[in-house]
This record gives structure tokens, sequence and C-alpha cells, in this order.
């Protein structure tokens, strides 16, 4: 299911270097929900924001912010054990802000493989919150 004219008129309001990377996110989202054959994923705004909830996941939100231009995020529910997870599994492989989000600057090149295994994670979190490592494989 998705609120395709709101989350699009977001998109749409991202300066275009910002657009191409936050819509590349959301590509390696949904593919990745394909891929674990997430049937039930929804698309929508939380807070503004491009949101991805499926039944037996976390949320993942998406967003550039104009108060820091040079950068974007993939945001998670900082009281889940997510980017704890992460930061454990992939160390500084990422960026991290606190328990709560993957951060990329707009130049860096994003490690797709290690990216969808935490979006994988987050998708199905609640069928893997108790795996070491949320299963992550590393």
């Amino acid at each position: 299911m998705t609120n395709k004219s709101t989350v699009q008129s977001t998109f749409s309001s991202y300066p275009p270097q910002a657009r191409e990377k936050v819509a590349y996110l959301r590509k390696l989202i949904l593919e990745t929900a394909k891929e674990i054959e997430i049937t039930d994923l929804e698309e929508t705004l939380k807070w503004g924001e491009p949101s991805y909830l499926t039944k037996h996941g976390s949320t993942i939100r998406i967003d550039w912010k104009e108060k820091k231009p040079d950068q974007y995020a993939m945001y998670f529910k900082c009281t889940s054990k997510l980017v704890p997870s992460f930061q454990l599994a992939y160390g500084d492989l990422f960026n991290y802000e606190t328990t709560r989000a993957i951060v990329f600057k707009l130049d860096d090149e994003v490690p797709e493989k290690e990216l969808k295994q935490c979006i994988k994670a987050a998708l199905t979190y609640h069928k893997v919150k108790k795996l070491p490592l949320l299963g992550l494989g590393v």
C-alpha cells in the first residue's frame, strides 16, 4: 500500500543531488523487501519523512534535511536494538547518529550489501530481535 502522491511530493522537495541519494535508499528498501518476500510493505509519510512499515518489522524512515544539507539518513526506531547491532556488526563502515540512524554524506559510496542486511533486519525485526546481532550473519 502506497501513499504515493504525498511521498512523491516530499521527494520532489529535495534538491536534485539529495533527491537522487534518498531515492537510492528507497530503491534498496523496496528491493530488499521483494528479495525477502515481504508483501505488505507500506510506503507513507511519518513526521514528514518517507517511511516504510511492515507487520513483522520496525519502521524505516529516510530523509534529507535542510539544516544539514551535505547529508541524508536512514532512520530506525531508537529504542530498538537495530542501530546498536549495526554498530557491533559493521563498526565504522557506517556513520551513526546515536541509536537512531545511519548517516551518509552526499558524496559517500554506500556499502549496498551491508546496508541491505540492515534493511532486512529492520523489515523482519520482530522475527529476528532475539537472534545474536539480529541474524546479520557477519
